[in-house]
């Protein structure tokens, strides 16, 4: 039982650093999908602002028929994106829907169909990852910026999470006549850093944020995301220290139990190397347990998150962290192991013998 518990108490903060690892990429790999599902090959962002930045519309919405008429981009559309929960990838995004469909393809529809979205005010299409985490279906009403909001349909996720018709978010958002970025598609994918070099130097466009999807998309990294890495360093430091106290008080209790059997042992000519060896053995193994059984909790943490919060945080399974986690793991357990080890290695035979 001891062992046992030792085991788990390794693999609780295995799972913790495998799911704070996994949901960082999931962030990654869920914004790659939606920068490829909206069809776009060059973003454009108002000057001061990037890919990282959410919500506002600082730009004026005349810029797309600007960028439109440049050589060889074939269509632009303008979106405005306003921050609709208490994280900002929850948002919800204004959108010409004509430009959006010749763009991205249109949407691939779950509940309800074409006909009968943004015919009337108040209409919102939402993604099944948004409406699952919202518990809202066709016809339900969800609460946006302190609004109800009507669910004319839902979409299979990979192009945002939420869209309403852009000339009623821009007048809910006070922000008539402007927008918050521009999609960009080009006659030919392969002029793309040509056209963004040209677009560089076009007067008045000099300070504007303008990049192809694939920067966009390698600038979205764990990196990117502040204050992440720090996190998960401090979260590998949790556990070892877990790891490292745990191992060392079952390996201290497993001692004192053993004393007559290590006295046995040594009075048959056991060496302090063999005794050791024994200890190390059995520290090594529950940390290996214990990684097996994060890894496991891994994968509940994921199907718990996928249930209740699919759009808040989504979590990958990150494949390159086990070895990762094992070496964690079997290093603190080993290093939680060499107090009780020294301990059962100085022991006297005779008095072992005679240890009740």
């Amino acid at each position: 039982m001891r062992t046992l518990l030792s085991v788990l108490l390794i693999g609780v903060p295995v799972m913790l650093i495998l799911t704070l690892v996994g949901v960082s990429h999931g962030f990654i790999e869920d914004s790659h999908r939606r920068t490829l599902g909206v069809g776009a090959d060059i973003f454009v962002w108002p000057p001061g602002h990037s890919f990282t930045s959410f919500g506002g519309s600082p730009m004026p919405d005349k810029i797309v028929g600007r960028l439109a008429r440049e050589p060889h981009i074939a269509q632009a559309t303008g979106v405005v994106t306003v921050s609709a929960g208490k994280l900002p990838w929850d948002s919800i995004t204004g959108i010409d829907y004509p430009a959006f469909k010749q763009m991205s393809g249109g949407f691939h529809f779950v509940e309800g169909d074409e006909s009968h979205i943004f015919q009337q005010p108040g209409d919102v299409v939402v993604t099944t990852e948004f409406a699952k985490e919202q518990n809202v279906h066709l016809n339900g009403k969800v609460k946006l910026m302190n609004r109800d909001w009507n669910v004319a349909a839902v979409v299979e996720p990979g192009k945002l999470s939420a869209f309403v018709q852009l000339g009623e978010l821009q007048d809910l958002s006070n922000a008539k006549g402007h927008i918050s970025q521009v999609y960009l598609k080009l006659d030919d994918a392969a002029k793309v850093d040509a056209v963004i070099a040209a677009l560089k130097v076009v007067p008045g466009l000099e300070d504007y944020g303008i990049y192809s999807a694939d920067q966009v998309m390698d600038a979205m990294s764990v990196d990117s995301i502040p204050a992440v890495g720090m996190f998960v360093h401090v979260i590998i430091g949790i556990g070892v220290f877990t790891g490292l106290i745990v191992v060392s008080l079952s390996m201290y209790m497993a001692v004192l139990q053993r004393t007559r059997e290590i006295g046995i042992l040594k009075s048959l000519g056991a060496t302090k190397g063999f005794v050791m060896s024994l200890i190390v053995m059995e520290a090594g193994a529950m940390g290996f347990g214990g990684t097996v059984v994060g890894i496991a909790l891994s994968f509940a943490s994921k199907a718990v998150l996928k249930r209740f919060v699919p759009l808040s945080l989504p979590q990958a399974i990150v494949v390159e962290w086990w070895p990762i986690v094992l070496g964690i793991a079997l290093g603190s357990a080993l290093l939680g192991a060499i107090y009780p080890g020294m301990i059962a290695v100085r022991q006297d035979p005779i008095e072992a013998l005679a240890y009740e």
